[in-house]
């Protein structure tokens, strides 16, 4: 999945609270009122995830990134993948909190990786693999870089691949070790400075949306509890609908007993299959899944 344009905020925003006191008409000091905490700040600072590759449009279009930083410390990955068919309707999708300083640790462990150098990593001759995006926002600047076939000529010491030099083995496997201590934070800052993980519960989810094709074996339908499908067009053969509020409430429970293969049934017993995507903190709806 692309990633999104990201906000162009200082790393980290200082949130003063101001209360002031007010003179009543007797002359004395108004109690200054309980201030509200500061409202998370959605603001992605450092982004990895998976683009291109051979798959289908509506996988392209609901591919979750591997990890995502934001200001406030949030850190949401990608969990465990349970090795069954069909797959549980909803991704396992995981979230740490990291204390004061982790979101700058992390970045600094970003930028000691190389994600904002430019050499050459070299290119597997592989076909139909994806590529890994790195995505880093460090004084004010975005900086991004992709790696194709990550996972091939990341380990220096082994026989090289076709294609890799020993400087570019070892380029990937820092680049390699980065998405490990993102999925891993506990392990690289400390069991005292992250909390979690927790299961990732999400404010709104995108359905992606195609025909329904009969599998085998055949598996039981369940009546569709969010917005009209089929919603509007976002990839060849593909719609959208985001639910959010009790909608996304009504989706969400209903997915958990439904598999990604159900066939999801609109009201006149149309049958849909649907790829349910959790939007993270920084989406608001469908457009955010193919924005470029």
């Amino acid at each position: 999945m692309p990633v999104r344009p990201l906000r162009a905020v200082p790393l980290l925003a200082l949130l003063p609270l101001l209360s002031a006191c007010a003179t009543g008409a007797g002359g004395g000091s108004a109690e200054p009122a309980e201030p509200s905490p500061p409202p998370a700040d959605p603001a992605v600072v450092l982004q990895v995830s998976e683009v291109g590759g051979f798959t289908t449009p509506a996988m392209l279009a609901g591919r979750l990134p591997t990890a995502t930083v934001y200001a406030d410390g949030r850190l949401i990955t990608d969990g465990p993948v349970i090795a069954i068919w069909p797959a549980p309707a909803l991704p396992n999708l995981q979230l740490h909190q990291l204390d004061d300083g982790g979101v700058r640790d992390l970045v600094d462990r970003a930028l000691a990786a190389g994600v904002a150098e430019t050499g050459d990593l070299g290119s597997p001759p592989l076909a139909d693999v994806t590529s890994t995006r790195f995505a880093v926002r460090t004084g004010g600047e975005l900086v991004t870089r992709e790696v194709y076939a990550l996972g091939v000529g990341s380990a220096p010491g082994r026989e090289l691949e076709t294609g890799i030099t020993e400087e570019q083995a070892a380029a990937r496997a820092r680049l390699s070790e980065l998405v490990d201590v993102l999925r891993n934070p506990a392990d690289a800052l400390g069991t005292d400075r992250v909390t979690g993980p927790e299961p990732y519960r999400p404010e709104a989810v995108a359905a992606l949306v195609t025909p329904y094709v009969d599998v085998e074996p055949a598996q039981p339908e369940q009546p569709w509890p969010g917005p009209e499908l089929p919603g509007e067009p976002v990839a060849p053969g593909v719609t959208c609908v985001t639910a959010d509020g009790e909608a996304a409430q009504a989706v969400l429970d209903a997915a958990a007993s439904a598999s990604a293969a159900t066939p999801w049934t609109s009201p006149d017993g149309t049958r849909w299959s649907v790829l349910l995507r959790p939007l993270l903190p920084h989406e608001t709806g469908c457009a955010d899944l193919i924005a470029g």
